[in-house]
């Protein structure tokens, strides 16, 4: 009996040991984040690694720092010039590097930068680790969200440096000028002011402290090149650098904390003792892979392989990343709207703490059918906080931007591109904003002076957007004039996205009982008919005289269409699929058109090449479909209006294959993942859910295509829907089982390829039934089509 005991014991022991372990070494989302993806192309904000959701700081190592594009980490790049604070659209600064021996900082990032390898780097969500052979040095990274964290293993030397250079044109702007403060023998603090680019037309100063955990022996710096002695512990202008140094033994560490803000050296401090008050570097990366998991793992997936769920978090963090916070811990921030720098405040909550943040964006271009989605519904309160943010600046400067850069308008793209965005928040229940406010701001968008009047980087005039002849003629002509008042001065593109966002107004104003301008806005909404050329069977450019353009070329790149041509563009009509099919001739006539389409995208594998900035070469340009960039990513979805949502299902998988898989330094976002909008696609494209309309009807819904994954969870935050959790199930789900073959919501059949937001909220399941074959039968009758403007009553 003793001896079964003991064997029963011993039993107990190792299985409690056994689940203790795997409960220890469970693989969570953020273990699964590969940042290298694409690694290899796109531009200066890409790449991340030390960094939060939405983290003011995003430190990492630039292998080139001259440019805007092909800078910043460069995977194919065998040397590292900086470790750099901030990597973000149109914004850049405080460029650090530890080095040892003989100073070289003043002689440029190409002289003192150092080679490495990828086989002793290190790079997790949150946190960074690098050989620099040159000094021997291993430099380790990790951030909070406005606080970068360094550690620094130093070999023996009597000569141990970290320098901080203000000479350098970092990512998209030179370095006008800067400023450094010694404060004590373990603390700087100092400034960078960065230089307008062609799309940020106004400087950004970004203000920083640096602390230390051990004492440095002496400070000093250089101007233009030249070394020199600093004077009263401060140098300052044009051209300017400045280090730290010290003695070290093989093996001492050395820890460095900087914190930035936009406001002040005050603000930047306040930041750094509030997110990083201690020294435990160990801790910090641990808090911050707790803090991205947190956030990943919104989204629960069950089957697909390895490298398929890798890419699917991968995917999923980018779409997380990007478009920064640039207000600080206690809500002040820069406001450069004006003809003065101003520093404003964020509303505090009843804590104290401000109700939202500020941020820096690139265009909402193309949220629509991204972010509109993925942050509507499982993010919602980033989206409250970002549609506060626009509010404000439009309370501060008079206009809801359109991608705003450290506090100025940039005027980035056309349109009024946030205007879908609020919508669609609105109508999905997120309202914690000023709703009148923002209602008042959109609507001034859609006028003359508004967004619409301006093209892509118009900063000095209101006539490029093209507005006056939209709303007298019906259409915007291309050209529309000799002068080119700004970039994406596209007159057809113009036209369709106005129609979209109008509609997309209109039923805001109709939830807020503004009659007039809902059929106003309806009325509008149907000018995309104007540019819908009937002989050519395809949308085209109109000339001011009202005739069409010539010649004729539907591949020819820009002309009209912004980034893209009329053949990718005629699908742009995301609120009234049904009306484009009418014109085009029927479900039938539309469906074997867009197939058409597809079939040949396919052969040059559904993108213009595997980089946006080689887009605009002649042989990669002239195609009808490319999921590379934004104009088409909505196409595999439209089958499901014309009768065919098995070809969305087939198309959907085909372009996940093509075009968003795999894990590799040399591929995938096509060269320009554009803050988190391609990452949003692609996770989407996997999970099976996705909005043409980008949910901004009265009841928003989510057309249904083929989920990857044989399970998705969907955890939805209670403090904006009613249910725990949504899933989607693919039972049978497989490589070559992609077609639905039935469906059940909730426990009954569902036979429309389409589902309300309101139900998905509430949580529940949907079962998809999956086969090798087509069901050409099922969600395919006219009545189950997801709804259209034209089904819409007025």
């Amino acid at each position: 009996m003793k001896i079964i005991k003991l064997y029963f014991t011993c039993f107990l022991i190792v299985f409690i040991s056994n689940i203790a372990f795997a409960q220890k070494t469970k693989t969570e989302p953020v273990d699964l984040v590969y940042p290298l993806v694409d690694a290899a192309n796109s531009r200066w904000f890409f790449f991340n690694s030390a960094t939060r959701p939405f983290g003011m700081v995003n430190l990492s190592p630039d292998n080139a720092v001259n440019a805007d594009w092909n800078a910043g980490y460069r995977y194919e790049k065998d040397s590292i010039k900086c470790f750099s604070h901030i990597h973000c659209w149109q914004l850049s600064g405080i460029p650090v590097l530890p080095t040892t021996g003989e100073f070289h900082g003043h002689l440029t990032a190409d002289k003192y930068g150092s080679k490495f390898s990828h086989e002793k780097e290190v790079i997790k969500a949150g946190y960074h680790k690098v050989v620099l052979d040159a000094y021997n040095i291993t430099a380790e990274l990790t951030s909070t969200t406005r606080v970068g964290f360094h550690k620094y293993t130093f070999p023996k030397s009597d000569k141990s440096h970290i320098l901080f250079d203000f000479s350098t044109f970092l990512g998209p702007s030179d370095t006008e000028k800067g400023h450094v403060k010694k404060v004590s023998n373990q603390e700087i603090e100092g400034y960078a002011v960065m230089t307008p680019t062609i799309r940020r037309p106004k400087t950004v100063t970004v203000f920083f402290v640096a602390q230390f955990d051990k004492p440095f022996d002496t400070f000093k710096g250089w101007r233009k090149g030249q070394l020199e002695d600093i004077k009263n512990d401060m140098i300052e202008g044009e051209r300017i650098g400045a280090y730290i140094s010290f003695a070290t033994q093989a093996g001492d560490i050395r820890k460095m904390k900087v914190a930035i803000s936009y406001v002040s050296e005050g603000q930047a401090r306040l930041n750094l003792t509030t997110e990083l008050p201690h020294w435990d570097f160990e801790q910090a990366v641990k808090d911050s892979r707790n803090d991205w998991n947190n956030w990943l793992k919104r989204i629960e997936i069950e089957g697909g392989t390895d490298t398929e769920k890798r890419r699917f978090y991968t995917d999923l963090w980018h779409a997380l990343q990007g478009r920064r916070i640039i207000s600080d811990v206690n809500g002040k921030y820069c406001d450069m709207t004006g003809a003065e720098r101003r520093i404003g405040q964020i509303p505090l909550d009843e804590n104290g703490k401000p109700k939202f943040n500020h941020y820096n964006s690139d265009s909402y271009w193309g949220a629509q059918w991204t972010l509109n989605t993925l942050w509507h519904l499982v993010y919602p309160e980033v989206t409250e906080s970002f549609v506060n943010s626009m509010v404000m600046m439009y309370q501060d400067g008079g206009l809801i931007p359109r991608g705003p850069a450290g506090g100025n308008y940039t005027y980035v793209m056309t349109g009024a591109a946030t205007t879908p965005f609020i919508t669609s928040a609105y109508m999905k229940g997120i309202k914690g904003f000023d709703i009148e406010k923002a209602y008042e701001g959109l609507r001034k968008n859609h006028f003359p002076g508004g967004m619409m009047s301006k093209a892509g980087y118009e900063h000095t005039t209101f006539k490029g957007g093209g507005i006056e002849y939209y709303m007298e003629q019906g259409y915007i002509p291309h050209p529309l004039s000799k002068t080119r008042y700004g970039f994406h001065q596209d007159g057809s593109t113009q036209t369709l996205e106005y129609a979209y966002q109008d509609f997309a107004l209109a039923q805001m104003a109709k939830k807020l009982g503004k009659m007039d301008d809902y059929a106003l806005f309806m009325k509008r909404a149907t000018n995309y008919k104007n540019i819908w050329n009937p002989e050519l069977g395809w949308m085209w450019n109109r000339t001011l005289d009202g005739n069409w353009a010539e010649p004729v070329d539907i591949l020819r790149y820009d002309n009209g269409w912004e980034e893209g041509n009329a053949a990718q563009w005629t699908w742009f009509v995301p609120h009234d699929v049904q009306g484009l099919i009418n014109l085009i001739g029927g479900r039938e006539a539309f469906t074997t058109k867009l197939n058409t389409s597809f079939e040949k995208a396919q052969k040059h594998g559904f993108t213009s090449g595997k980089s946006h900035d080689k887009e605009t070469q002649e042989e990669l340009k002239r195609v009808y479909i490319n999921y590379g960039n934004q104009p088409s990513i909505q196409t595999a979805h439209l089958f499901n209006y014309s009768g065919a949502p098995w070809l969305t299902q087939y198309w959907s998988r085909q372009i996940v294959e093509k075009v968003y898989s795999g894990i590799s330094p040399q591929y995938g976002y096509s060269g320009d993942e554009d803050q988190g909008l391609m990452g949003s696609l692609s996770v989407l494209l996997k999970t099976g859910i996705f909005s043409v309309n980008g949910g901004t009807t009265a009841e928003p819904f989510y057309e249904i295509s083929s989920p990857i994954f044989n399970k998705i969870t969907f955890h939805l935050n209670n403090k904006y829907y009613s249910g725990k959790t949504f899933t989607i199930e693919a039972k049978n789900n497989s490589t070559k089982n992609y077609y639905i073959q039935s469906a059940q919501l909730n426990g009954q059949n569902l036979n429309r390829p389409w589902i309300l937001h309101e139900t998905l909220v509430k949580g529940g399941k949907l079962i998809l039934n999956m086969g090798e074959k087509p069901n050409k039968g099922w969600g395919s009758k006219a009545e189950y089509a997801p709804v259209s403007m034209s089904g819409v009553s007025k």
